[in-house]
């Protein structure tokens, strides 16, 4: 076989090892508040891998399950504090805080589907409060009840105390107050319960025909696992960390109950906001959601922040001037791809071209597609004032990524750009000038006027200007900047007065 080197291929090469017809990938997130990018790596290294598995010829679909059957355990940051009283009740079943949607875990599912397909994600969704309510897992829920000791034998070995002798490896929500505030009373080796609840009901029910019944999430991920034919899941570094982790424990309890491997698993690390530090957590409200970094990357630069990045790495979503060089190093990967640049490093290569068939959406074209500068838009836009149309007419041609690269340009400035990096060009001179400055930027007009100039000469020229008259060539710069912009410093003088345009500065200038 032919050696890989990029991360999503080595894992879908263990996958293929299990030797089956096809294979599922999972993943899963607990809608108990904003999903944030942090949640959404667990989402896109599944999807990584279904698609390294796709390439390779094998048959594969990716599935995500809403773990929206979850209790809320607390409110969010930016949740309203009266919601407390909703703790201990699924998900589904709390209404929604901003009331646009049927209930709170649907308002933070549909808020993250709405992106997935302008990812270009192949995804099956399921909502984990649909399968328990129409006791889909039934039949694993009886088989969990009659083998707990084997689960809490697994359990105790990472435990300090051991479980109590009367623990449960589900939880039941009552079906008056709809919280998990009870207890088991007898369970019958088949499919019936007998609970009791704080608030006073008591019922005895049969879970393949109330679907109350909700396994501890350590023991959800086996039945799940074994339910769906998973054979790869991904899992966040803090469920591995410590000895008897969530997602070690639920490994073995996979293999105990169903006598079978778990699934491959992949351990991810978390991501930073940048300047901050910190894991991103819901509860806190220190979050970037998928919409804001769609606001500023394209889909396929997003997915080349994962595809290029090995998911036991940490690392940053960066809003500052990090973006400018992300931009660039996705347009370098283009270039490798198309043979526009060469590495001889055939290892280097062979990665960098993998890199970028994952992260493009769609098919890819036999040419390289146009490149706009996402530093030399931050130019052109504020030289326009955000005129898009007015962009387009610079490259000559009405191109899709250059008009949605520019809308995302646009939206850094407005939101994240540092001030050093925003200008606007100036209609009056409202500076104070000496004489030899105000003949200085005579001259220039004057040459403007008069003769047809590339940039090159005309950035020569300002050096001739500033000894004709005696000025330092930095003192020149920067009375040029404020004149036309109010700054001190700015784009590269020449190319920038060219983009502005020549008789647009004539016109400054002329209040001279």
């Amino acid at each position: 076989m032919e050696e890989d080197f990029q991360w999503a291929d080595v894992t879908a090469n263990e996958i293929i090892k299990r030797d089956k017809k096809s294979y599922v990938c999972s993943s899963g997130v607990s809608p108990s508040g904003v999903v944030h990018m942090g949640n959404f790596r667990e989402i896109i290294t599944s999807q990584l891998v279904t698609q390294a598995l796709l390439d390779k010829g094998k048959k594969a679909k990716h599935i995500h399950y809403w773990d929206d059957y979850d209790r809320l355990r607390k409110v969010p940051a930016n949740i309203p504090k009266n919601f407390e009283k909703y703790i201990g009740m699924p998900l589904s079943e709390i209404p929604d805080p901003f009331k646009c949607h049927a209930s709170y875990a649907l308002h933070f599912e549909k808020e993250v589907e709405k992106y997935l397909k302008k990812l270009g994600f192949k995804i099956e969704i399921i909502r984990h409060s649909e399968k328990y309510k129409k006791c889909v897992y039934a039949d694993e829920i009886k088989k969990v009840l009659n083998e707990k000791e084997k689960i809490a034998e697994i359990l105790n070995k990472y435990r300090q105390e051991p479980l109590e002798k009367d623990w449960w490896p589900i939880n039941v929500y009552c079906e008056k107050c709809k919280k998990d505030s009870t207890k088991i009373l007898s369970y019958d080796g088949e499919y019936e319960i007998k609970y009791s609840c704080d608030c006073g009901y008591t019922n005895t029910i049969d879970f393949r025909k109330i679907g109350i019944v909700k396994p501890l999430w350590r023991i959800q991920w086996p039945i799940w696992w074994h339910h769906e034919n998973v054979d790869f899941e991904p899992g966040g570094k803090e469920h591995y960390n410590t000895s008897g982790g969530a997602r070690i424990t639920a490994n073995e309890i996979f293999e105990e109950l169903y006598k079978e491997k778990h699934p491959v698993d992949l351990k991810y690390d978390f991501i930073i906001i940048k300047g901050v530090g910190g894991k991103m957590s819901s509860s806190l409200g220190n979050v970037i959601t998928l919409k804001e970094v769609l606001d500023i990357y394209e889909p396929q630069i997003v997915r080349y922040l994962f595809a290029s990045t090995r998911p036991n790495t940490e690392f940053s979503v960066s809003f500052d001037m990090d973006v400018i060089k992300i931009y660039e190093d996705f347009d370098n990967t283009e270039r490798v791809y198309f043979d526009e640049k060469q590495i001889t490093n055939e290892k280097k290569l062979s990665k960098e071209k993998r890199i970028y068939e994952l992260s493009y959406i769609g098919k890819i074209p036999k040419k390289i597609p146009i490149q706009p500068s996402f530093r030399h838009l931050t130019t052109l836009l504020q030289i326009y004032e955000g005129n898009i149309d007015k962009v387009l007419q610079e490259y000559h041609k009405k191109d899709v990524r250059i008009k949605e690269r520019a809308k995302l340009v646009w939206n850094w400035l407005e939101k994240y750009a540092p001030d050093e990096m925003k200008f606007k060009v100036k209609d009056k001179i409202d500076i104070k000038l000496d004489d030899k400055e105000r003949e200085a930027l005579i001259k220039v007009r004057e040459i403007l006027k008069k003769e047809r100039i590339d940039e090159l000469n005309l950035h020569n020229k300002f050096y001739e200007i500033s000894e004709e008259f005696g000025i330092n060539p930095k003192d020149f710069f920067k009375v040029a900047y404020s004149v036309l912009i109010g700054k001190e410093k700015g784009p590269r003088l020449a190319s920038f007065i060219l983009e502005i345009g020549k008789s647009r500065v004539i016109r400054l200038l002329d209040q001279l």
